[in-house]
């Protein structure tokens, strides 16, 4: 009977055992998960962290450049960011044809030899961008007409330069857009035949 007490009391006490170390088995894994949980969770927010402050350091450059730039690039920016055709959201570069390089006679738009071999040197430097680009041509007036004659020649200007460019130079049409400033941002005063031939300009805005 006591022998049979014994084998009995000892196998509740190795089951016992065994419960314990199964517990414990358990409570090891169960911990592990946990850890491995909290790991992979930790690991998450440092790369969502990293990816906020990526974006936030891309859009303080952005800003940096966006206010560095002249008000014509400034407005051609926000125009093709608003239409959606940009990829990156940028000024490539810009450029301003005015009487060293395109001499527009008085009320005239025609171009001569000198603006077309700017121009072609233009289109140069713009097929050498790798990326996508997007073209915005400004015409610009003296103030010597009204400000509806010379929002019509300021158009004018530019859709000759975007002809040109397109016909001649090769660059694809739909890439390209014009937009009349007229007589409103001169880069000299109006009051002498010089500051006026200044101001008879087209500025072309390279963006991407």
């Amino acid at each position: 009977m006591n022998r049979t007490l014994k084998g009995l009391s000892l196998g509740i006490l190795m089951v016992a055992l065994v419960g314990c170390a199964t517990n414990k088995s358990v409570d090891e894994k169960i911990n592990a998960k946990i850890a491995e949980s909290e790991s992979k969770s930790n690991t998450k927010i440092e790369s969502v962290a990293g990816q906020v402050e990526q974006v936030q350091q891309h859009q303080k450059e952005q800003d940096t450049q966006i206010a560095s730039l002249s008000q014509e690039a400034k407005d051609a920016l926000k125009r093709a960011t608003d239409a959606g055709v940009l990829a990156k959201g940028k000024v490539a570069f810009q450029q301003t044809f005015g009487e060293d390089r395109i001499k527009f006679k008085l009320n005239k738009y025609e171009l001569d030899d000198a603006a077309k071999a700017a121009l072609d040197e233009f289109a140069s430097k713009v097929k050498a961008l790798s990326d996508q680009y997007y073209i915005e041509i400004q015409g610009h007036t003296d103030d010597t007409g009204g400000k509806r004659y010379n929002e019509d020649l300021g158009e004018r200007r530019a859709e000759a330069v975007r002809r040109y460019l397109s016909r001649s130079a090769g660059l694809p049409l739909m890439r390209m857009s014009t937009i009349s400033y007229g007589d409103t941002l001169p880069v000299a005063p109006n009051k002498t035949r010089a500051g006026r031939a200044q101001n008879r300009r087209v500025v072309i805005v390279v963006l991407e």
